[in-house]
């Protein structure tokens, strides 16, 4: 058994684990003597993670399967800890979005990490142990244009894994909600536009962010200090608006629809 904020010989699972903030997490926790089981979509990606993270186990399916999830999670076996990484981001207008891109962006960001969760939580409750985690943002906390869609879902998963403290925390189960703030990933690139399709091009404040390595060592640090809440950056101005919400919420309001205000007359003057 390992000691207390030591990872060693823990069974972790990561998903979204091809890449980014996942890639990032599986190394880490490799190096800190866990057992890894990397999954996301693509096979050949989370081979190549694996590589570089002892006696990886590559676990590859689609997060939106939910009939296939059961499977998935029996062939898993016991976890310690589940750390519900995997998701996709937005960048449109609520007026030139789709409706579909918000069931999309739904799916992937909320239902697919709440569905994964209820499957592992019993073995865990029947233990009386177990570590349960999610990657939301700051986006969960604040709402920013073109992001409609990802804050609804950020705001949606973290007062699940809220609420879910509440009812398994006093039950041996720890709940952790990981709030990142600019990480150097694709997930600007990857993000849906209003339409459905993938941006293509990354994001200059994204691309300015902390490494993903730099991430994983902070959501691990915290993890270890058995925090419940762990937020993720590298002192940039995303990171103080975590800060203002709780200070001065009027404010904020005002700095983020002064924001919005000149997005929106960038993509449709005047």
């Amino acid at each position: 058994m390992s000691k207390p904020g030591s990872f060693e010989g823990q069974r972790v699972w990561i998903t979204g684990a091809s890449s980014g903030i996942g890639a990032g997490l599986a190394r880490a926790f490799g190096k800190a003597g866990a057992t890894v089981i990397l999954s996301g979509r693509n096979r050949e990606a989370l081979a190549a993670v694996g590589a570089d993270v002892p006696d990886a186990v590559v676990l590859p399916f689609e997060a939106t399967d939910h009939d296939a999830l059961p499977a998935i999670v029996h062939h898993a076996g016991a976890i310690d800890l589940l750390i519900n990484n995997a998701g996709i981001s937005q960048r449109s207008l609520a007026e030139d979005t789709d409706l579909s891109v918000y069931r999309t962006i739904m799916e992937v960001d909320f239902f697919a990490p709440v569905h994964l969760t209820k499957l592992v939580l019993p073995q865990m409750l029947a233990r009386g142990t177990g570590h349960l985690a999610v990657v939301a943002s700051v986006a969960g906390k604040v709402g920013s244009p073109q992001r409609t869609g990802y804050c609804a879902a950020k705001h949606a998963v973290m007062g699940f894994f809220d609420a879910l403290r509440t009812e398994v925390s006093h039950r041996g189960v720890q709940v952790t909600t990981i709030v990142p703030g600019f990480v150097r990933t694709e997930i600007g690139a990857r993000a849906l536009t209003g339409d459905g399709s993938v941006k293509g091009a990354g994001d200059d404040d994204v691309d300015a962010g902390i490494t993903a390595d730099e991430a994983a060592a902070i959501i691990l640090d915290g993890m270890a200090r058995g925090l419940r809440e762990i937020p993720v950056g590298g002192g940039g101005p995303e990171m103080a608006l975590l800060d203002l919400k709780r200070q001065d919420p009027d404010r904020l309001l005002d700095l983020m629809g002064g924001m919005g205000e000149a997005v929106v007359r960038k993509l449709k003057g005047g």
